[in-house]
């Protein structure tokens, strides 16, 4: 089977094409990081005409790379949230009119489900096992299973630790994207700077708003004393109060379910400080992380949930298929 995938849920425009549910035979992704840098994050506005400026090349370009015709193509999968309402619409009716004129069937998939399934390109999924998404919308420790059974166990109940990186990064004027300057920052410091307990006991629910708010007014204070902040060394306190709580609980939660494998899915599961710490403290069962490239939103990760979508539930959308900025993700 052969999937041609979209992906416009925030600021990349993304089309791939997958053969056989994990063989990756394009990826192109149009970036939009460096016209958003000018306004410290995502204008939705400009991310919708973004998408709109790009989509068509996108998809000529992840064909001619395939060298795959369109009536060759069995299945469309695209991106229908959540995400930003203005740049779904785009992918998704892209994603329609191609399906319709080519009289290809097609399917919406969840972002959050693409991002997990980024870990199946690389490996066999073994079941049960437990994910940590984490990215700059989402964090949540999910149990499956088998293929596409999605069981929440806990999330984030303020902000996701993507977007607590990034108002770090802002605070101490690094720059947007900022998640990925920090953790690099991180690795030249140390932990100086005493962090609070976000451990939230009892739970597998997460809260970063504590942590976030209390570096903010820490960097205030110093600065009220015309004393100079150590960025490293704030950087390096900071991820490791944050990295430490999502392994715990992770570990917490294999132990619990009996896992087989971990994974790790989002944007920021391409931090090699929580990388690091996975592989120094997880090491009881399999662990799989997706490879760097498709860490970040991309196309083929939707392909490949889209596949084993299909796979699981045999059924397809019509042309009422909408966006939505929220959706559930179902099993």
């Amino acid at each position: 089977m052969i999937v041609l995938s979209v992906e416009s849920s925030c600021d990349e425009t993304s089309v791939s094409i997958i053969k056989d549910g994990i063989n990756v035979l394009s990826n192109v992704v149009l970036s939009q990081i460096d016209i958003h840098k000018a306004y410290g994050g995502v204008v939705p506005e400009i991310a919708s005409r973004e998408h709109i400026k790009g989509i068509t090349m996108v998809f000529e370009e992840a064909l001619n790379i395939a060298k795959v015709k369109k009536n060759e193509i069995d299945l469309v999968a695209v991106t229908k949230g959540p995400g930003l309402i203005g740049s779904l619409l785009i992918g998704v009716n892209a994603a329609k009119a191609f399906a319709f004129s080519n009289d290809i069937d097609i399917v919406g998939v969840h972002h959050i489900a693409g991002h997990i399934y980024a870990n199946a390109i690389s490996k066999d999924l073994e079941f049960p096992l437990v994910c940590l998404v984490v990215s700059g919308g989402h964090t949540e420790l999910i149990l499956m299973e088998e293929h596409y059974d999605f069981q929440k166990l806990g999330e984030t109940m303020d902000d996701a630790v993507g977007e607590a990186y990034d108002k770090i990064a802002r605070t101490v004027g690094l720059g947007y994207p900022g998640g990925p300057v920090v953790d690099r920052l991180a690795k030249e410091g140390k932990c100086t700077y005493k962090m609070p307990n976000i451990s939230q006991k009892d739970s597998y629910n997460f809260s970063f708003s504590g942590i976030k708010s209390h570096v903010i007014n820490l960097v205030h204070n110093i600065k009220q004393r015309n004393e100079e902040v150590n960025i490293p060394d704030l950087c390096a306190s900071f991820q490791e109060a944050v990295t430490e709580v999502l392994v715990e609980k992770s570990l917490q939660a294999i132990d619990e379910f009996d896992a087989k494998m971990f994974i790790i899915a989002g944007g920021v599961a391409a931090n090699k400080g929580l990388r690091a710490k996975i592989n120094e403290r997880i090491t009881h069962v399999k662990v799989v992380v997706p490879e760097f490239r498709y860490c970040t939103d991309n196309a083929a990760m939707i392909g490949v949930a889209g596949y084993f979508q299909y796979q699981k539930q045999q059924k397809t959308d019509d042309m009422t298929l909408n966006a939505s900025s929220r959706i559930k993700m179902e099993a």
